[in-house]
């Protein structure tokens, strides 16, 4: 099996996360081939978008959000993430059992909830028009006052197909955003079967050569590896033993390809989406970049690796 380098992974990776040179590439193209962007707050996918694209300017991005081709919602790992409206609709079912299995933190706050009486209301409520979660909430402790009210707009953040209303301010979002429902507002059906395999292709296609850990850390979908088995993937071996996956084709430049200087917002998915991070951050600079209150600070690279903030 033949062997990876540490910096082989890394160029690898930075080649398909459009790091290794900015690209005259549409809007909506990249961030599908970013399988999405994490959105934790509305600048930092313009950054991110900076970084990797020639010539981006923001009203391309806007554009793209007011034509309803690239959209906000709780996606991945139950965080808000830009992603396409084509892979919203396409990957929303496949990643639903994790957004379920997110009602599990509410602990005792979860005391009297019941889960499909509160979808049931949510969607009345919203079909009506957007509303902003705080609006949510109130709305429905009226309906269920004896629940916790975190819990119920939990409850329907997690369940409830949602994405963020856009508006007419710089980043395309207000810091108080209003949802509103995700079939109606871009206008085609989710899909109704969940499509594992085909999430695990792309992931691979966005971040790869990886491990099927790697792939459960950026996903929140777990027992992954069978799904590994079953596809025909390429596998090669890191310099520690461990089986990496690859799609047929990829790029995989040579170890020694020149990577420019780039700037990463907060929270890129090149610093979230593995197990363990080496290809993009040595152990030891990780404190000072993933914070104790869950943040993930902006970064520079240099040379392909994180090397300051």
């Amino acid at each position: 099996m033949v062997v990876m380098s540490g910096r082989a992974v890394n160029r690898a990776m930075s080649a398909r996360q459009l790091l290794l040179g900015r690209e005259a590439v549409p809007v909506v193209e990249v961030v599908a081939r970013l399988a999405g962007m994490q959105g934790q707050e509305p600048k930092h996918p313009y950054v991110g978008l900076w970084s990797r694209i020639d010539g981006f300017e923001e009203g391309e991005l806007d554009r793209a959000v007011a034509g309803r081709d690239v959209v906000r919602a709780t996606f991945l790992r139950g965080t808000l993430h830009l992603v396409t409206a084509a892979d919203y609709a396409r990957f929303r079912v496949t990643v639903a059992p994790v957004l379920e299995a997110g009602l599990r933190i509410l602990g005792d706050r979860a005391a009297g909830l019941e889960p499909e009486k509160v979808v049931a209301a949510a969607e009345k409520l919203l079909a009506k028009e957007p509303l902003t979660f705080t609006e949510v909430r109130d709305a429905l402790q009226q309906q269920f006052p004896e629940v916790n009210e975190r819990a119920l707009g939990f409850c329907t953040r997690m369940l409830v197909p949602l994405v963020m209303y856009p508006a007419d301010v710089r980043w395309s979002w207000t810091a108080n955003s209003k949802f509103t429902p995700a079939e109606e507002w871009m206008g085609r059906k989710l899909h109704k079967t969940a499509e594992p395999a085909e999430l695990v292709t792309r992931y691979l296609a966005a971040f790869g050569p990886a491990t099927p850990a790697d792939f459960q850390t950026w996903s929140g979908l777990q027992k992954a590896k069978p799904l590994f088995d079953e596809l025909d993937l390429e596998t090669f071996q890191d310099e520690n033993g461990k089986t990496l996956y690859d799609v047929p084709d990829a790029p995989r430049p040579d170890a020694d390809t020149p990577a420019p200087v780039r700037f990463l917002p907060e929270f890129d998915n090149v610093l979230l989406s593995h197990a363990k991070r080496e290809r993009i951050i040595a152990d030891e600079h990780k404190p000072a970049v993933f914070t104790k209150n869950l943040r993930v600070k902006a970064t520079y690279t240099v040379d392909g690796f994180v090397a300051g903030l």
